[in-house]
Order: C-alpha cells, then sequence, then structure tokens
C-alpha cells in the first residue's frame, strides 16, 4: 500500500504520549520513507515549529499515515493541523478500542469508522495451523490434529491475537495428539475457572504459564519497558544476563544463550519482532499491548516489578526490579529500598544532580543501573558503593567522566558508555576482572562522512588483566606508540567483538598477530589512522575463522589473502581501500556472504560479476567507485540480492541490462546519477526502463554534503519530472 503513496508513516501513540515526540517521530518516518535525511534540527524543534515543517513537507505530496493505538478521545484535536488536505488523495488511518475516540474525529474531519469484525471460523483456523507449523519442515497440519485446532480456535472467539498466542504454546509440543488433547482440556479449565479475565487475557495468561522457569523471569523482566517501546534485543539478553537469568551452556557465551531464550519467545508468539536488519539479524523486538498489561498485572502480584509513573503515590517499595518513566524531576526515594536489584529510566527530562546515587548507596542487592537517554552530565564517587553491580549504561548521556571508585565494582559484566561524552577511561577500570562488554565511541551527526567520524576511547596500560571481555568497541590508537598495547591486546582471548580506530601503517603487523591469538573473534572493525594510510593486512596467516563481520576502513591496494578462507563470513565492508586489481570478484566464492558494501574501495574501471558467484548475498553497494566505466552483471550471479545501491559513478557508461533478471531485486538506489542517464529509465519512453521495471522501488538520491545530506525522488514521483524538466 506504502508505493501508491509519495511518504508514509505508521505512529504506535500508546495511553502515554507526548504530542512533539509524535511530531518529531512522524517526520523522521516521512523523510525517511522517501531516504532523505530529516532537517537538522528536528529534535530540538518544539510542538509550533514541528506543524509548520509537517505542513510545508506533505504541502505537494500525496502521503498516508498509520496512528496506531489511540486512547484519548482528543488526540486528534492535537495532531491534525500538521497534516494538511492538500487534495493529493492522502490517507490517515487511525485504530482504537474506544468508539468515543472514533467519534471524537468526527468533529472536524471527514471520518469513516470500520469495526473490526472477529476472525471467521475458517480463517482462524488456517491462521492458527499457519503459525503453529511455521518452523515445520513441511508446514503442514496432520490431519489427526485438524479437529483439535476446530476446537481451540472457537475457545479464541475469532480474536487473532488470542489465535496467535495458542498456536505459538502449540508449536512447543510437536505433533503429539495427546498433548494437543491435554492443552485444550486445560486451557478450557483455566477459563472456567478464571470468569473475571476477558478471554483473550486468560489465554495469554495460559500460555505464560506454559513458560518453562528458567523464561518465565525472562519473559517478566520485559514488562520492565514502557508500552510500545522497540526494545534492543542486544540491551535486553545483557540485562537477563546481569540478573542471573540466563544460565551458562557448554560451548556458548552467555549472550548466545539468551539469544536462544529470546527466539524461543517469539516462537511462541509472546514477543513480537519489529526490526530485521540487513542479513536477517532480530534488532529489536516489543510486546504487543495486551501481553504487556498480562506481564504488568503478572509482575505486581509477584511483587517483581515496580512502574515508577508521573502519579507517585501508587509506588511500594517491596518489587526487585523498578521501572522510571517519570517525566517531571520530583523523583520519590524510590531506591532507598535493600530489595531493590534493578533500575532502569525512560523518558527523563530533568534529573536532580547526583540524586541517584545518594539513594541508591543503600542497595546493597542492586545489580542494574539503566541511564540510556537520560539528561544525566555526573556520576559521584558514591557509585563505588554498588559492590554489587554487573550491569552499568550511561549511553546517550552527557556524562563526561567517570569516578576512580568505579575500580571497586568487581562484579561488574557491562560497561556501556556508547554516545556518551567519555573519552578516557580511569586506569582503575583496569581491576574489573569480570567485565565482558565495553563500548565507548561518540559519533558527531554533523560532521561530514569521514574515516575519523567516530571518536573512541583511550585504555591505560595493563587492560589486558580484563581477560573476560567480549566485545570491545572501540578504541582510538592514535595516543599510542610501541608494541605494549598489542601484547596487552593479545591477552584478551576471549573477545567476539573489536573494534581498533586510528590505526598507523607501522603498527599493523602487531596487531595482526594479536587478532591470530583471539580464536573466538565475530566482529572485526579496522579504521586507519587517515584515508591514505595504508593497511598492509597480508601478514596474518591463520585468521579467526568465526568471523562473520569484517570492516576495514583505509587503504588497502589489494585484499589479503586470507579474507577468502573466511567461510562463515556474513558480512563485509569496504572503505576507501581503493583496491585497483580483479581481487572483489574472487570474494564472489564466500559461501555465507550476505551484505557487501564498498565506499571508495575500487578503483578499476570494470568490476565484474561472475556466474554462480555471491549466491546467497542479499544487499550489495557499490558507491562513490569514481573510476568505474563498466559493470558486468553475469546471468546466474546476484539471484537473491534485494538492495542494490550504485554510485556516484560519473563514468559508467550504461546499466547492465542483466539487472532484468535480478528477479528478487526490491530496491535499486542511485546515488548523484547523471540527468541523462536517469530520463533513459522514466516509464514513458525511456530507453532503458525495460531493464528495471520489474523492481518494485527505484529511488535517485542527489547529494549535497558528501554521504550525509541528500534529496530523495523516486521513479514515478512527479517531483522527479519536474526535476527532470
Amino acid at each position: 500500500m506504502a508505493g501508491h503513496f509519495d511518504c508514509h508513516a505508521w505512529i504506535t501513540v500508546s495511553q502515554s504520549y507526548r504530542v512533539e515526540v509524535l511530531l518529531r517521530t512522524m517526520m523522521k518516518q516521512m523523510y525517511e520513507s522517501r531516504k532523505q535525511s530529516p532537517p537538522v534540527r528536528v529534535d530540538a524543534m518544539d510542538g509550533v515549529e514541528l506543524i509548520s515543517i509537517c505542513r510545508d513537507y506533505l504541502y505537494d505530496k500525496s502521503y498516508i499515515v498509520v496512528f496506531d493505538d489511540v486512547w484519548k478521545e482528543d488526540f486528534w484535536r492535537h495532531i491534525e493541523h500538521a497534516l494538511l488536505d492538500n487534495n493529493k488523495g492522502s490517507r490517515i488511518l487511525m485504530t482504537t478500542r474506544s468508539m468515543n475516540t472514533a467519534e471524537f474525529c468526527k468533529k472536524s474531519s471527514l471520518v469513516h469508522v470500520h469495526n473490526l469484525e472477529p476472525l471467521p471460523l475458517e480463517q482462524a483456523q488456517e491462521l492458527l495451523r499457519r503459525t503453529a507449523f511455521q518452523y515445520d519442515e513441511d508446514k503442514q497440519c496432520p490431519e489427526e490434529l485438524n479437529g483439535l485446532t476446530f476446537e481451540l480456535v472457537k475457545i479464541c472467539e475469532g480474536l487473532p491475537l488470542a489465535v496467535v498466542a495458542i498456536a505459538g504454546l502449540l508449536a512447543t509440543k510437536g505433533k503429539d495428539v495427546g498433548q494437543w488433547k491435554r492443552l485444550l482440556d486445560s486451557l478450557s479449565a483455566e477459563l472456567d475457572s478464571s470468569p473475571h479475565l476477558s478471554y483473550v487475557k486468560q489465554i495469554l495468561s495460559f500460555s505464560y504459564y506454559d513458560l518453562p522457569y528458567h523464561l518465565k523471569g525472562c519473559f517478566l523482566f520485559m514488562g520492565m519497558f514502557p508500552e510500545d517501546y522497540p526494545i534492543s534485543c542486544k540491551r535486553l539478553i545483557r540485562l537477563w544476563i546481569a540478573e542471573g537469568f540466563v544460565k551458562g551452556k557448554h560451548n556458548m557465551t552467555l549472550e548466545e544463550v539468551a539469544m536462544t531464550y529470546l527466539s524461543e519467545l517469539i516462537n511462541r508468539s509472546l514477543v513480537q519482532v519489529s526490526v530485521i536488519d540487513s542479513i536477517g539479524n532480530v534488532r529489536n523486538c516489543q510486546l504487543h499491548d495486551l501481553m504487556r498489561e498480562v506481564v504488568v498485572s503478572k509482575s505486581k502480584e509477584l511483587s517483581f516489578i515496580q512502574t515508577c509513573p508521573e502519579n507517585l503515590s501508587n509506588y511500594y517499595r517491596v518489587a526487585r526490579h523498578l521501572s522510571i518513566c517519570n517525566k517531571s524531576n520530583n523523583f520519590p526515594m524510590v531506591v532507598g529500598n535493600y530489595q531493590t536489584h534493578s533500575a532502569i529510566f525512560f523518558d527523563i527530562e530533568e534529573l536532580p544532580k547526583s540524586f541517584c546515587f545518594l539513594q541508591f548507596t543503600k542497595s546493597k542487592l542492586l545489580k542494574e543501573l539503566d541511564f540510556e537517554g537520560a539528561p544525566l552530565t555526573y556520576i559521584p564517587e558514591e557509585l563505588g558503593n554498588l559492590f554489587n553491580l554487573k550491569y552499568l549504561s550511561i549511553r546517550d548521556t552527557k556524562v563526561k567522566k567517570l569516578p576512580r571508585s568505579i575500580g571497586k565494582l568487581h562484579k561488574l559484566q557491562t560497561l556501556d558508555l556508547k554516545r556518551s561524552f567519555v573519552s578516557e577511561l580511569p586506569v582503575e577500570i583496569n581491576m574489573l576482572f569480570n567485565l565482558q562488554y565495553l563500548v565507548a565511541y561518540y559519533k558527531d551527526k554533523q560532521s561530514i562522512y569521514s574515516i575519523n567520524t567516530r571518536r573512541g576511547m583511550k585504555l591505560y596500560s595493563n587492560f589486558g588483566s580484563l581477560e573476560s571481555l567480549e566485545k570491545l568497541y572501540e578504541v582510538d590508537l592514535e595516543a599510542y606508540s610501541g608494541g605494549n598495547f598489542f601484547r596487552e591486546l593479545a591477552r584478551l582471548k576471549r573477545l567476539r567483538k573489536l573494534c581498533i580506530t586510528k590505526l598507523k601503517s607501522e603498527s599493523v603487523n602487531a596487531l595482526c598477530d594479536a587478532i591470530q591469538q583471539m580464536i573466538h573473534l565475530q566482529s572485526l572493525r579496522i579504521s586507519s589512522i587517515k584515508e591514505e594510510e595504508l593497511l598492509h593486512l597480508h601478514k596474518m596467516s591463520s585468521p579467526p575463522v568465526f568471523l562473520r563481520c569484517l570492516r576495514l576502513r583505509g587503504r588497502l591496494m589489494k585484499l589479503p589473502g586470507w579474507i577468502y578462507e573466511l567461510r562463515n563470513l556474513t558480512k563485509l565492508t569496504l572503505e576507501w581501500s581503493r583496491i585497483s586489481d580483479d581481487s572483489l570478484q574472487i570474494l564472489g566464492v564466500l559461501p555465507n556472504l550476505l551484505f557487501f558494501w564498498i565506499f571508495e574501495g575500487y578503483s578499476g574501471a570494470q568490476l565484474h560479476f561472475h556466474k554462480n558467484h555471491f549466491k546467497k548475498l542479499k544487499d550489495l553497494r557499490l558507491c562513490w567507485l569514481n573510476d568505474l566505466k563498466r559493470l558486468i552483471i553475469d546471468e546466474g550471479s546476484l539471484t537473491l540480492v534485494e538492495h542494490l545501491e550504485l554510485g556516484p559513478s560519473p563514468q559508467l557508461e550504461e546499466l547492465p541490462a542483466t539487472i532484468s533478471h535480478l528477479k528478487c531485486l526490491k530496491t535499486l538506489s542511485f546515488n548523484n546519477m547523471p540527468m541523462e542517464s536517469v530520463r533513459k529509465l522514466l516509464p514513458d519512453g525511456g530507453s532503458d526502463h525495460w531493464k528495471v521495471r520489474h523492481i518494485p522501488n527505484i529511488y535517485f538520491l542527489y547529494f549535497t554534503v558528501k554521504g550525509t545530506q541528500h534529496e530523495t525522488y523516486k521513479l514515478g514521483d512527479s517531483r522527479l519530472l519536474e526535476l527532470l524538466s
């Protein structure tokens, strides 16, 4: 449907919202739907500015906006002035459980109210079968189970969420008729015993009760996150680990075990996937509103979680996990509580200086402190009193310095400083022998894309004592000289992810020697100190065999031979490498490569993708190849590619005809494509249109600042025709 409109947005509203946040989110999605960068100041704009810029942007565009899960009757009054009626066929959809909310909109707009009916029995049965057997090889429901599926969907009364929840539960029972019958009997008994609950909540509760013990705490912990909050999977599993929910398994890290826990909750349809990256990894997840209501209800019953709302009068002190979603600075003494295990802060507009630590010092059982996104500027020495702390995040805060007392936190596993202002760590950090996750870098969003866009952290000597480290992102080498740093680095043999920045040519061999000691390494990012600095990485004779993600930033001239040995590599990025020979073509033999991005990475005149190469590749980006004159794609190459990005390549003579054979291609993007070449692709009379007519989405991006600001036009867009006229 989105393809019929110039731009689109999907906004989840929920019970508690701020108009400015909704408008800001809507504007960002509108721009992103056209592959455009939102205005630089959008995060600082107030409501009046946002309404004005929204109206200006939508003035000549058709758009569709979905506002999902609206509760308040006067919601439309807050938002309607941003969405002008420009006679372009635009549409606004709103979902709500309240008929009063729908009726309120009629006061100022032409509204059609559509009441959703329950699913017909046959469709509900098909949904249950499809969900219950989605992970089976044949994906078919056995004949002997058909009668039971009929009885189960009758219980669900045509409610899709209930059907999916039951199907997720059935997926764990295999095709055993006896287990299905026992589940049906148990569910019927549960519904009879709890008539005060709605049917759907009873069914969702039943899915919780069926969870194995090790998953119940993990599932309830997700109630810490606000309604409709996009939960980072990596953040979630690290919190699970710190809380002690995840038990070790042979030959698996705790993060890997935790990911299997999350996958099981997803497979049971208790958790929804919200974001998947370009190679198929789940990045974000969330709970359905009704599922979250069940989780919150059960958590309160067990004194498991306490949410601290704007109205603080309901606060009680026995909950083990504290979720503070306070939009004012009127904080209670909620953390002077000996039973508190964790505290996570959301949507905090203002924090009294040092408020938290003076209260947290009494919380001797505290394991987790998560300030992500809070307006925090300072951490006092009292931090060192929290000797049970395992997880500390000041990501996206304005903290500049860590106290030396952090060295007392001997149980700390996660230290997340990402996008904070911390760039130099105290020497006491070397005493954190259980530290597994250390991330600290800052990226200037306003800077032109360059090899040094991000600033890393500086470590002191003897950091090799952190032998439990599994992730180290990213270390700034500009201040280091000599081999001592790399001898310390080689001691970190448990590393799975490593990022090194500002590497000098004379240090490359020492780095290669250190990396060869890291037999568990899965992700490696190396960035040179400047674009012209040569990264001569050929000395590495035994690369880590489990490497899955590799990003090299700096001049290579020729690919090191060991790259072709990386049979597990799924993601490869080459920036400023300026490879001049045909070694890029040989990468096509890598059996599991899914993502390949070249940015100023090739200086040859011809690039050839051979038949039967890149068999699994899904995402290919060939960017800023200024010397490229001819692109050859053999029939039978790139057969699974879904996203292709080309340019700027000002000398490229023509688009290869074999693009017409890339049947899986969903999106084709051109950067700074010459106008004459664009005209050849137009549906009306374009001589090359036949090459791309099978591709649903074709975009033309024109950069005003290299790598950042750009205008985007879509093939078939009236604005594109105006540009060409």
